[in-house]
Parts: C-alpha cells; structure tokens; sequence
C-alpha cells in the first residue's frame, strides 16, 4: 500500500516534465489498469486544468478512469469516489472553484494540485485494496 502515492509524487515533483493532476493520477495505476505509463501521460493529457477550461478537476476524471480501467463501474463506488472528494471541498468538484477557494485562502496553486492528486490517489488505493 502507498507505492501508487509514491509515483504519483514522483511526478509532481519532477521538474523537467510537467505532469498534470489527471496525468499524476492516472500514471501511478497504469500497470494494474492494462496500459503503459506513456498511454496514461497521453489519455490525461487533456484533464488536467478541469479539462482545460475550469470544469470538473482532473484529480476525478482521472479518478474515475482508473476505476472503470481496474473494472470497477458500480455508480455507489463512482459516486461514493465524487462524494469523498466534494466533502473535503466545500462540496464542489469544479476546478475553478477549487482554484478560486484555495486563493482565497492565500493558498499557492501547486501546492493544493499537488494535494489534490494525492487525495485522490490515496482513495483510490483504498477503494482497489491496493
């Protein structure tokens, strides 16, 4: 347990390549969802950002790719994945909002994606047992 968050911080911490948070989500569980890391840098490439325009933050899309390619498409896991999220910020998903509430609270963007990826990671390794 916690090898996945291990990668995932990895990325976020490397420099010379700009992981985004569906990208630093989906990487770590690439094996055990039958792709490559580079199919999982390529499939996220497009989520991070909230889909590139402030919608729902890539930590979830991701998220929820990674259930559904570990097999997992039961709507009570899905929604109870959202839920846990939504409840650890003030009930919204949206990335743009996320962003807005953190700096309003003087926070730095880094920082709370980087958070953002390794609360998401960490129910996911809770919810495949991992």
């Amino acid at each position: 347990m916690g090898h996945f968050l291990d990668r995932a911080k990895e990325l976020r911490a490397n420099t010379e390549i700009h992981y985004n948070c569906a990208q630093a989500v989906l990487i770590p569980f690439a094996e055990i969802c039958g792709i490559s890391e580079e199919a999982a840098e390529r499939l996220g490439a497009n989520f991070g950002g909230g889909m590139k325009m402030g919608s729902v933050c890539g930590v979830v899309t991701s998220g929820l790719m990674v259930l559904g390619l570990a097999g997992v498409d039961d709507v009570k896991t899905a929604n109870a994945f959202c839920r846990k999220i939504r409840k650890n910020h003030e009930g919204t998903l949206m990335c743009a909002d996320l962003l807005r509430m953190n700096a309003e609270r003087g926070g730095e963007k880094k920082p709370h994606c980087d958070a953002m990826v390794f609360e998401a990671v960490g129910l996911l390794e809770d919810i495949l047992g991992q």
